[in-house]
């Protein structure tokens, strides 16, 4: 057998068996191309956002992002899930490391202009100063491990309130808490408010502070609770439900506006909701975004958070931003 022929007997079958694979994969396993997009389903979509509005690429070249957090001074702080990293980000794509961390999640301000962040590896909420140390503000729930700390808001009473699935729960680790729940915390410590979600994930007051939503990635649906003055809740109901196709995305960051309108990133992009539970629109993203936060100097604009890129959205609202309410 000569050379060429022995050749040919090797590849063949290798060709023959990456065609088959090209060629048979899956539909479901093949990731559609998307552009940004409005769709509107009420004609009150429009009050938020114009429809000739356009999506500005604000910095690219990220490994996953999330966790924005608007500041003054004109930065954007994000949090890099592949890289491990939180970015000061500026105008132009710049990018200044702040801290290099396990797996930083969501993030916010808290009304002491600290910033907070869901340190998933750390299974913990942390204060990250800014020359680039952290300080852990809780770790444990009745003494067991929190699984890892996924989300976090400010509430109306000024406490961190924070959401703790297993999404990030560091592999060859053990949960050590048997529900996945949503926790209060202030100056007195821990308390838990709720462990009705399989997958708590985004959370958001409402502006008045009287209402409660936090979204469930596993059920793929937002709930709503009732809010007593001492931050406990009540009447927990589904406010509305995101489903999608396996690869579009679930129901993950939640931001409002000064209207009560909630913004909830979700298949696709991100869906528009106005205070009763109708779904107004969406804005398809042409990366999948999984949080977003209101920025510039009116609070006016949407920063997102998609994949490997941050995203910036001009809209008719102004956002909510509860550690800026006293």
């Amino acid at each position: 057998m000569d050379r060429l022929e022995r050749l040919r007997k090797i590849c063949l079958p290798i060709f023959l068996f990456l065609s088959t694979i090209f060629f048979c994969w899956p539909l479901s396993a093949q990731v559609p191309e998307r552009k940004f997009e409005l769709q509107a389903n009420f004609p009150e979509f429009w009050n938020l956002l114009d429809r000739n509005a356009k999506l500005d690429l604000f910095a690219g070249g990220f490994g996953f992002t999330e966790g924005p957090v608007w500041d003054e001074a004109g930065f954007l702080y994000v949090s890099d899930e592949t890289f491990n990293k939180i970015f000061r980000v500026y105008p132009g794509g710049r990018k200044n490391q702040v801290i290099s961390l396990g797996d930083p999640d969501g993030n916010t301000y808290d009304r002491k202009h600290r910033l907070l962040d869901c340190a998933s590896v750390l299974r913990a909420i942390i204060e990250v100063t800014p020359d680039g140390h952290y300080k852990i503000l809780a770790d444990r729930y009745e003494g067991k491990k929190f699984n890892s700390p996924n989300d976090v808001v400010i509430g109306p009473d000024g406490a961190i309130y924070f959401t703790d699935p297993t999404l990030d729960l560091v592999k060859g680790e053990k949960q050590e808490i048997p529900f996945q729940g949503v926790y209060r915390l202030d100056d007195k410590g821990i308390r838990l408010l709720t462990k009705d979600l399989s997958q708590p994930n985004g959370l958001a007051f409402s502006p008045d502070g009287r209402r409660f939503y936090v979204d469930d990635s596993e059920q793929k649906n937002i709930r709503v609770y009732d809010v007593a003055p001492d931050g406990s809740l009540s009447s927990g109901r589904i406010f509305g439900e995101e489903p999608g196709a396996p690869h579009e995305g679930v129901p993950d960051g939640i931001k409002v506006d000064q209207s009560g309108n909630i913004f909830v990133t979700g298949p696709k992009g991100i869906w528009v909701w106005d205070p009763q539970g109708h779904h107004l629109g969406t804005i398809v993203m042409p990366e999948q975004p999984a949080n977003l936060a209101w920025g510039d100097k009116d609070y006016r604009t949407l920063y997102i958070t998609a994949t490997t890129s941050v995203y910036r959205l001009k809209t008719k609202a102004r956002g909510f931003v509860p550690y800026l309410n006293k």
